[in-house]
């Protein structure tokens, strides 16, 4: 079967005119990922020709100088890796603007509204890369400007608050000036295509939604891991940490990906009820057993890929005597009639051996086994779905081994790449996120009512771990956490999934 060129054309899926506005224009999100996914977006002859791109910040800046300054990011952290076209280029830096202004004053919006006029009826987007404290602020002076049309959508990037009070009040203040139907909270896992292809593999063939539930499966385990330090970035960090920074929105989504209900259909609101659901069938962890059913680590000085690295009390601007977790592992519960029983372990941090985001689920070995030349305990199936690097799903079995004489049995996999399978360079999430955005298509973006849920459960979490002073549990760097993560799910005769494909 002949497969699709990487380079294959596509069709423009947007065909109305569109303002996409960026507020941090100049800041490391947009630099590093929005701006380069938009610039593939058009190297895939996704936009349409009227599509504009303002990037809002403070100071003045020449329009030649953003362009340069958006021709460097895009050379360097384009995800396909492949080289400026010229001709992509040249279409792309004409949609290009800059608005320099002081988004806190309502009074400095002048540059903005001349940008916008004549433009009532396009639609028009704006996208807040800022920090959380200026999602109300900046709401309310477009509000006061007049630049909220029918047409317009606001997305908001996390974190959403660093508790659930404060993700309230964001919320509130938001929603005095946008509806509801124009807010688009992005995480950008949502945009991954393992993801997105998890509703598929469970909803959309037969062999596995008869077995995704508490008969068949034995665990489930989500991991996050990630090989990089804080850098630069020590003062926020230490200000939020792994709870808040990953598992409240990144590890969350996956799991009420993996454990909800069918939705009625594949309409927004569908997918994110039977989301919500989840979150509140989550068992609460208060007290001694949210001690007892989590492990925070700190990352120590070692080494990665070979290299020796800081710990995270010698990083930059670091403060030798914070208690801040760079690491998380948690054993969830979900009570519901689908997972009564089954444990969900999460786990995530910093200055692990691999980058690697994963989600596996074990089934339960068969009730009998009549091989006994291979053992006692035979490996049970195994699905394991690769969220990053090398997307994709493999699910492990047992064979026989080819040849006479007596019976062998060996575990193998069946691997499906997406990469390989497809012919194409999987494109990055916000290309996926950032075109839904522009088509009006919220499936994948966080109603409020579930960023509430997911803060109500962490921040028992966060609550119990103050009240009863746990304290971080040091792992050296190049590691896969502390032992207590390790004990954490051994106490329950399981083990962390190793990658051995």
């Amino acid at each position: 079967m002949e497969m699709p060129s990487p380079t294959t054309q596509r069709t423009t899926l947007i065909t109305e005119p569109f303002d996409m506005v960026v507020f941090g224009g100049r800041g490391d999100l947009a630099r590093r990922k929005l701006l380069p996914a938009l610039y593939e977006l058009d190297r895939d002859n996704r936009l349409p020709p009227d599509g504009r791109i303002i990037a809002v910040s403070r100071g003045d800046m020449a329009a030649a100088d953003f362009q340069n300054l958006v021709e460097e990011s895009c050379r360097e952290f384009s995800a396909k890796g492949q080289p400026l076209d010229p001709e992509v280029w040249a279409r792309f830096s004409r949609r290009l603007g800059y608005v320099g202004l002081d988004a806190t004053k309502p009074d400095g919006y002048a540059g903005l509204v001349a940008a916008l006029k004549d433009r009532q009826a396009v639609i028009r987007v704006f996208y807040l890369a800022t920090a959380p404290n200026l999602f109300g602020p900046i709401a309310a002076n477009l509000g006061a400007n007049g630049l909220v049309t029918p047409q317009t959508r606001l997305v908001l990037e996390k974190p959403l608050g660093h508790d659930l009070a404060s993700s309230q009040a964001i919320n509130r203040a938001v929603g005095e000036v946008f509806a509801e139907r124009q807010i688009y909270r992005i995480d950008h896992y949502l945009g991954k295509e393992t993801v997105q292809n998890l509703m598929v593999l469970r909803f959309a063939n037969s062999l596995f939604e008869p077995l995704w539930n508490r008969t068949h499966i034995d665990h489930v385990q989500i991991t996050v891991a990630e090989t990089v330090g804080v850098g630069g970035r020590w003062g926020y960090y230490d200000g939020s940490g792994a709870l808040r920074d990953m598992v409240q929105n990144h590890l969350l989504q996956v799991l009420c990906l993996t454990a909800m209900e069918p939705p009625i259909a594949l309409d927004a609101d569908s997918v994110r009820d039977e989301k919500v659901k989840v979150l509140k069938s989550l068992n609460p962890l208060t007290g001694q057993d949210a001690a007892n059913a989590t492990v925070r680590g700190q990352y120590r000085a070692g080494a990665i890929d070979g290299q020796p690295v800081p710990g995270y009390l010698e990083e930059t601007d670091a403060k030798a005597t914070s208690n801040r977790e760079t690491y998380v592992a948690i054993r969830a519960e979900i009570d519901n009639w689908r997972w009564a029983g089954v444990p969900f372990y999460l786990r995530t941090g910093k200055r692990l051996p691999q980058r690697a985001s994963e989600i596996v689920v074990q089934f339960k070995a068969p009730p009998h086994f009549i091989y006994p030349t291979y053992g006692a305990m035979p490996p049970a199936n195994r699905l394991i779905m690769r969220l990053q690097p090398n997307e994709g799903v493999r699910f492990q079995m047992l064979n026989k081994r080819p040849g006479p004489g007596e019976l062998r049995l060996q575990q193998t996999a069946l691997n499906l790449s997406f990469a390989d399978t497809f012919g194409t360079v999987i494109p990055d999430a916000y290309e996926r996120l950032l075109l839904d955005v522009i088509r009006g298509r919220p499936t994948l973006f966080m109603r409020v009512d579930e960023v509430e849920a997911a803060w109500r459960w962490t921040d028992s979490i966060l609550e119990s771990w103050q009240q009863l002073g746990v304290p971080t549990r040091p792992y050296t760097a190049g590691s896969w956490g502390p032992s207590a993560a390790i004990a954490l799910i051994e106490r329950d005769g399981r083990t962390w999934h190793e990658d051995d494909a």
